[in-house]
């Protein structure tokens, strides 16, 4: 890639640094920069690089303040140490330190004086993860959001950000989403049946115990499911078959067991046919009808674990066992489970039905009416408190009046629960709801700055660390006009931290930063990789979210996230990454030794494996992955047509480092190939789904790594401590990705300052999770909004 500097020659040093008419406070470059451009910058111009980034002698009699945007780039590539390049004559860490922190301080005065917090979507819809929480922590009520909405577009590499539409395909789903939800919430009585089917992943092993389930069972299905109305059921379950329609692993008696909420309810036994030659078995008899109240339930499907002796063999069994082409399964296993009702009791009267007790009912009605005459009242409360947490501010008649209106449908037709059903269906697709909306004050100009309301402050807060709608609590302080009070604002975020609901960071910001989500579409070569399953898969995903969920919930340095020295480990994990003495499927922390080979995210399954590919280790991907995710250096999209690498020609049985030599001698990809290889490099200790290796085909791994600035280091190691020499570069690119996240929209330039004050701040705690929350919380980025 060409740099900043390639361009600068000495006549445009002189007028770059200038001081415009106005005098300093005009903000010129400081006079640091200007030795530095003309002693580091004058040998790096080629007249050859007509496609470089940036030519600096455009900005001629300009000052940093009107070219403030293109300075940050320029800050950027020195804080890289890609200016001047690796080649060229280096200045020294003072000068390197001296000029950037001089930069750093003239840039921080041109944002004092003119700030520019961005501007953030005047509408933007909740996604589907927003959504599903929304509704959880509104109605007390557990959805499937993923079965009723589509995915988001992801941008920014994030999925709240590309949010500012409601084509009309995605109305019909809200409306269909909102009656489902509004009837499942109210739970009245129905004679209509409802069915659910769920189906295990095609590549789960079930040989061993399923976390949840009852301690001497093994393999089945853990569900969680809300019953919609009180009543009987009927459940079926289907087994795992080959390509015959032949029931796999069935070589013996088996017991089954359904358990509702960990108390059997129905038990099966599985008897093989005795004429194999004519095999059948019919699993359609594997159904019962059980009695169950309304509301969330635990539904269990398991196996009772047979006694098994050690399989002697002279290499360690594989422990992947779900097909009977490669890798067959040794005991039968749950293919899939059926849920369908409620069915008439033909026991029960309507007399003797009463209105069920579920969370979500008493989430809804803080108010029962004992006569049809103040089923009015109790309606307009009921739903005035639901549509203030719901918009997400106080609600006034213009709110509620449509509400009551469908609400008095409702009730003519059925009765009070069906006003309230229908109103609540109501109130789910309504804008207020499905749409986050920050107004424009009016009488402001273009460019002006104002801060937003303390509701809309709230709202942002809420869904930054809950992915989800404010509290009560919070709430209240925002319509009292006290949410902007530093003390009370830093309240607020740590009691919002410690809350169960701070677990979005995990499953929702982590998962996105860190690419955990991609695991799902990795599938290894099963001939390379036999031992991978989707067991395996799920634990190296727990591992990092366990990790990172210990740096929330302990307030450690973000730091950590790289150098821990300990990781989260079940017996499937441990057994891949060959670490003994963990046993069982439940997940506890280990602490390690650098025999281990593990720790930090570097070292971690999950990111290994979600930066290779199916056949072989990507140091393109992974060097890419840590320039971009730990150290907030992106770099540029490849040129067009591009070759691929093609190993049937290179040698695929060559270590990755001389495959990929032929791009790295191609001109068109060189720029960018020197600068993300050798971070790949660094890491070919680990094979493509995070084992480690010490030779390749025979020869020794080569773990030579260097930084885009020439230091050069060696193994995972050496890289850790690179990026760690300079904690503050990591610090940034997690500040840039938890910003972008909470705001909803990519950072920019003129966001350089912000997040440099957010790293300062920060660093003087040691870098503690909180620290950088309540320092980007309080930033103007997150309190203020650009007019138009």
């Amino acid at each position: 890639m060409a740099h900043f500097c390639e361009n600068v020659r000495a006549d445009d040093t002189a007028k770059l640094v200038k001081a415009p008419t106005g005098g300093p406070q005009a903000h010129a470059p400081a006079p640091a920069l200007e030795s530095f451009l003309n002693e580091y910058c004058l040998d790096c111009h080629s007249e050859d690089e007509p496609e470089a980034d940036l030519d600096l002698s455009l900005l001629a009699d300009h000052s940093l303040e009107s070219n403030s945007e293109v300075w940050e780039r320029v800050l950027g590539e020195l804080t890289s140490r890609r200016m001047p390049p690796p080649d060229a004559y280096r200045p020294s860490a003072q000068d390197y330190q001296k000029t950037t922190n001089q930069l750093i301080e003239t840039l921080a005065a041109v944002a004092a004086k003119h700030p520019k917090p961005g501007r953030t979507d005047t509408f933007r819809r909740l996604n589907r993860f927003e959504y599903q929480n929304a509704i959880r922590d509104l109605l007390s009520l557990d959805i499937d959001a993923e079965a009723m909405l589509p995915a988001d577009e992801s941008s920014h590499g994030f999925d709240n950000v590309t949010v500012a539409d409601l084509p009309p395909t995605l109305v019909s789903r809200y409306i269909n989403a909102a009656r489902t939800i509004s009837r499942l919430a109210i739970a009245r009585p129905s004679d209509q049946l409802e069915g659910h089917t769920y189906r295990m992943p095609a590549d789960v092993t079930q040989e061993q115990h399923v976390v949840g389930l009852p301690p001497g069972t093994r393999g089945g299905m853990l569900i969680h499911h809300t019953f919609p109305r009180s009543g009987i059921y009927e459940v079926q379950v289907n087994l795992a078959r080959d390509r015959n329609e032949h029931v796999e692993g069935l070589n013996g008696k088996y017991q089954m067991e359904f358990l509702l909420d960990r108390e059997r309810v129905a038990d099966f036994e599985l008897v093989p046919p005795k004429a194999r030659s004519r095999y059948f078995f019919d699993d359609s008899r594997l159904k019962a009808r059980i009695d169950v109240t309304a509301g969330p339930h635990d539904f269990g499907v398991t196996f009772v674990k047979n006694k098994s002796s050690l399989i002697e063999t002279k290499r360690q069994p594989l422990n992947v066992h779900f097909n009977s082409h490669r890798h067959p399964r040794q005991t039968p296993a749950v293919f899939q489970v059926s849920i369908t009702g409620p069915y008439a009791d033909p026991d029960a009267s309507a007399a003797t039905q009463t209105a069920p007790d579920t969370p979500s009912r008493r989430r809804i009605f803080t108010c029962y009416p004992s006569t049809s005459a103040q089923n009015e009242s109790c309606a307009q409360q009921i739903l005035s408190r639901l549509a203030r947490l719901a918009y997400r501010r106080a609600v006034d008649e213009t709110d509620i009046t449509p509400l009551m209106e469908f609400y008095r449908q409702g009730e003519a037709e059925a009765g009070f629960e069906a006003g309230i059903e229908r109103a609540l269906a109501s109130l789910l697709v309504s804008p207020r709801f499905l749409f986050r909306i920050e107004r424009d004050p009016e009488g402001l100009d273009a460019g002006d700055v104002y801060p937003i309301s303390d509701n809309e402050l709230a709202s942002r807060l809420s869904f930054f660390l809950w992915s989800s709608l404010p509290d009560d609590e919070l709430l209240r302080a925002a319509e009292q006009g006290t949410l902007r009070d530093r003390d009370v604002l830093r309240q607020q975020m740590l009691r919002m931290l410690r809350d169960r609901r701070a677990e979005a960071l995990v499953t929702n910001f982590a998962n996105q930063w860190l690419h955990l989500r991609n695991l799902e579409s990795k599938t290894p070569d099963a001939r390379l990789y036999p031992d991978f399953d989707d067991n395996l898969r799920q634990a190296m995903r727990r591992e990092t979210e366990l990790l990172f969920q210990s740096v929330v919930e302990e307030d450690r340095s973000v730091l950590d996230l790289l150098r821990a020295d300990y990781t989260y480990l079940n017996e499937r994990l441990a057994k891949h990454y060959g670490i003994p003495h963990v046993y069982g499927s439940r997940f506890r922390r280990v602490s390690l030794s650098d025999d281990d080979h593990r720790g930090g995210l570097l070292r971690h399954g999950s990111i290994l494996t979600v930066t290779s590919y199916a056949t072989r280790t990507s140091p393109v991907i992974r060097g890419n992955w840590v320039l971009e995710n730990l150290l907030a250096t992106p770099t540029p999209p490849p040129p067009p047509n591009v070759p691929s690498l093609e190993e049937e020609v290179i040698g695929a049985n060559l270590p990755i480092r001389e495959r990929l030599a032929k791009h790295r001698s191609n001109a068109a990809c060189a720029s960018c190939h020197v600068i993300i290889d050798p971070i790949g490099f660094s890491l070919e200790n680990y094979d493509a789904v995070g084992r480690w290796r010490d030779s390749e085909f025979g020869v020794p791994v080569d773990a030579e790594g260097a930084l885009p600035s020439g230091d050069s280091f060696h193994g995972v190691a050496g890289l850790e401590a690179a990026v760690l020499e300079r904690p503050e570069r990591f610090a940034t690119a997690m500040t840039e990705k938890l910003i972008t996240y909470a705001l909803g929209r990519g950072v920019t330039e003129s966001d350089g300052p912000t997040i440099r004050e957010v790293v300062r701040r920060a660093g003087q705690d040691q870098y503690r999770f909180s620290a950088l929350i309540w320092e980007i919380i309080n930033s103007p980025a997150f309190q203020m909004r650009t007019f138009r």
